[in-house]
């Protein structure tokens, strides 16, 4: 469920085919998303996901590492 949703969102803001984003697809190289795209889709994920707080640190560097924190802040707020 985190996955496809944000894999959705991903695709939307990149303008690309949701097909094409994996789990282990690196936000920088893969999907060549810069530090202002980053954050920019973070605050995005956030507000869909009822306006969780996700904070970035050196270690988010794939989907997947964005998924985990999802459903962290998720089953938190719960």
């Amino acid at each position: 469920m985190f996955f496809e949703k944000i894999a959705n969102l991903i695709a939307d803001y990149k303008e690309m085919d949701v097909k094409d984003i994996r789990e282990d697809s690196l936000l920088q190289e893969d999907l060549e998303l810069d530090s202002l795209d980053t954050v920019e889709l973070m605050m995005s994920i956030e507000h869909a996901f009822n306006n969780i707080s996700i904070e970035l640190d050196g270690e988010v560097k794939t989907v997947g590492d964005v998924v985990r924190l999802v459903e962290k802040q998720v089953n938190h707020a719960e």
